[in-house]
């Protein structure tokens, strides 16, 4: 492909396309433009020179944020730029971002603002800054996960996590498993039941196991082995999942059946 319109034309269409255009359009800065703004994979395939552009970085991050690794190392290390890229893509960005600038307090507090997940990228310091991971919740239960362990034994940050996704409960400290407010919040919150996360205790505890039943049948499976023989709780697993008769009590499924309960 030899001619330069016929390149830009092509990339325009798919951007991909500039893995096979002729090297020399490769640092044609319009041809590449045209072609992270179709796609940013494509400055995968960008001269050298141009991946050292923070015009062209910056639409290419827009459209995918993996493409920010292929940025030149100087601009990965940009405050300005970074920063500007964790905005625009939902904080994602600062996977690839330097190793300081992930111990920079305003970008990661930027990313978690933008999405709570991309707390998982900063430095080991910043996830265990209870105001960074308490914000970092704001948008993302799970992000919980990343946090420090310290913060993994706050009950407020672990409250505020499970209020968010009830399997947040899967990465709180054991400690605060067997919590029943804790437990009943995450019960109550979007996400799978996160009884399977309880403390055996509460995994025993009728009042608990009620409710993750009513609030999910699937739960049932985690229930303590006489709960699975409760009338009350098996019939109202079943009313919220039909598939939760598979963990009830096989005699008592038989009493049901019989008593027409089941049909």
């Amino acid at each position: 492909m030899d001619s330069r319109q016929e390149a830009l034309e092509v990339v325009q269409k798919d951007g991909l396309a500039l893995e096979s255009v002729d090297d020399k359009f490769k640092s044609d800065r319009e041809i590449v433009l045209e072609a992270v703004k179709s796609n940013g994979w494509a400055l995968e395939y960008a001269h050298e020179t141009l991946k050292s552009d923070s015009e062209i970085v910056l639409e290419a991050a827009k459209d995918v944020y993996e493409s920010f690794e292929y940025a030149n190392e100087k601009l990965r290390a940009d405050r300005n730029i970074v920063l500007l890229a964790v905005k625009q893509n939902a904080g994602f960005a600062l996977q690839y971002a330097s190793e300081t600038l992930k111990s920079d307090r305003e970008i990661v507090l930027e990313a978690v603002r933008q999405n709570g997940e991309s707390l998982q990228f900063a430095n080991e310091k910043l996830r265990a800054d209870r105001e960074i991971v308490l914000e970092a919740l704001k948008t993302e239960g799970c992000a919980l996960e990343h946090a420090s362990e310290t913060l993994k034994s706050d009950r407020e940050v672990v409250l505020k996590a499970v209020k968010k996704y009830s399997c947040a409960l899967g990465h709180a400290n054991e400690s605060l498993r067997v919590d029943r407010e804790i437990v009943l919040e995450a019960i109550n919150a979007f996400g799978p039941s996160p009884l399977e996360y309880a403390d055996e205790l509460l995994r025993s505890d009728r009042e608990i196991v009620l409710a993750a039943v009513k609030s999910n049948g699937e739960a049932l499976q985690y229930a303590a082995e006489n709960l699975k023989s409760d009338r009350e709780i098996v019939l109202e697993a079943i009313k919220s999942d039909r598939g939760a008769v598979d963990y009830a009590n096989k005699q008592l499924i038989i009493e049901l059946e019989k008593e027409g309960l089941l049909n």
